[in-house]
């Protein structure tokens, strides 16, 4: 479980963890990732989308881009919707 790993980190550092997250021995692994930067989580499988302490949205983050809900308001704000795969 990873609750915002990368805050207080510089973008080197950031990139390293990133793609040790995203390498082959994390492939079969299940990451549950707490992240404020749109970016970190965009190629997760699956997105739960919280707002006051509630679930608001859960699907891949295809599915809720194409809802134009909570998420997609925040990786449009980002500029990263061409980024959702």
């Amino acid at each position: 479980m990873l609750d915002e790993a990368t805050a207080a980190v510089d973008v080197e550092t950031d990139a390293l963890l990133q793609a040790t997250l995203r390498s082959a021995e994390f492939s079969q692994r299940t990451i549950i990732t707490i992240a404020h930067r749109i970016n970190t989580i965009l190629d997760s499988d699956r997105i739960v989308v919280l707002d006051a302490g509630m679930v608001k949205e859960v699907g891949s983050p295809r599915e809720l881009v194409a809802k134009k809900g909570l998420f997609w308001e925040l990786v449009r704000e980002a500029g990263l919707l061409e980024g959702v795969k």
